[in-house]
């Protein structure tokens, strides 16, 4: 992310395309009418100049799951390769008690992730294109954010823990071949995306699952066979009665996709 701001500073321009972003992001959790046409003003005389932050950037995001995979369980028990054992092709995902399902919590978040990256000038490539569908399975996936040459790119899911226990956990991959050359930028994105969702969501770091909301995990193929900086994100755990209330809120999953929209923002300005 270095946009082309003309006649200023390089630091100066990483400055200027932050505020811009984080004013956009701190007007989408405000909810007022008024801070939300300061920051549209700001973001606008932004983009008029030509300064979008993410301007000829990739990102992927893969929203975990997919609504219709309960419908196919021989396709999701297909074992695939994940760079370092075999595993299901796909799972269903978590639900809340309610019924919420993950698969469209993480697809929720992905569409207002994916809108917040358009404004802000990225190319944005998902892994599916709605939430009726079933797969594609997980080593696919990641191919798929791999042959778009993704900048960076982040999977959406919710945990179904505990139900005792609450909070966002960052996943971060081990080195196992296909990824080695990703696993310190990886550790620096899952930072970024550590301190901006403390700072944009009421979401508290895991007290059941991790270590101060990171864990390194080497049997997931999204992780496994990645190629570009990834972390995958249990944004809350959905068994909890506490994290789920929050979880199903159309606000709270904003304020999610705007913390990871200023985590892209902040990692690839090499803050």
């Amino acid at each position: 992310m270095h946009p082309d701001h003309r006649g200023s500073r390089p630091g100066h321009r990483r400055v200027l395309a932050w505020v811009a972003a984080v004013g956009v992001m701190l007007a989408l959790l405000a909810g007022t009418s008024a801070a939300t046409a300061g920051a549209a003003g700001a973001s606008s005389r932004v983009l008029a100049a030509g300064r979008k932050p993410l301007a000829g950037r990739i990102i992927g995001i893969d929203p975990g799951h997919n609504g219709l995979n309960w419908t196919d369980p021989a396709f999701l028990d297909r074992q695939v390769w994940n760079g370092r054992e075999w595993e299901n092709c796909d799972t269903t995902g978590t639900q809340t008690a309610g019924g919420y399902t993950e698969a469209r919590f993480n697809w929720k978040v992905a569409t207002y992730l994916r809108a917040d990256l358009i404004r802000q000038g990225a190319r944005v490539v998902l892994t599916r294109t709605s939430n009726h569908g079933v797969g594609p399975c997980v080593n696919t996936r990641a191919r798929m954010l791999d042959r778009a040459r993704a900048n960076v790119s982040v999977d959406i899911h919710a945990d179904g823990g505990p139900p005792g226990g609450r909070g966002f956990t960052i996943l971060e991959p081990v080195a196992d071949g296909p990824n080695d050359r990703v696993i310190s930028s990886s550790s620096r994105f899952a930072r970024d995306v550590h301190a901006t969702m403390l700072r944009y969501t009421k979401m508290p770091i895991s007290g059941y699952y991790g270590h101060n909301g990171y864990i390194t995990r080497n049997d997931l193929a999204g992780l496994n066979l990645t190629t570009m900086p990834k972390v995958l994100i249990e944004c809350g755990n959905m068994r909890n009665a506490a994290d789920a209330a929050l979880l199903v809120r159309p606000a709270v999953q904003r304020s999610i996709a705007a913390a990871l929209t200023a985590a892209i923002i902040r990692f690839l300005a090499g803050r």
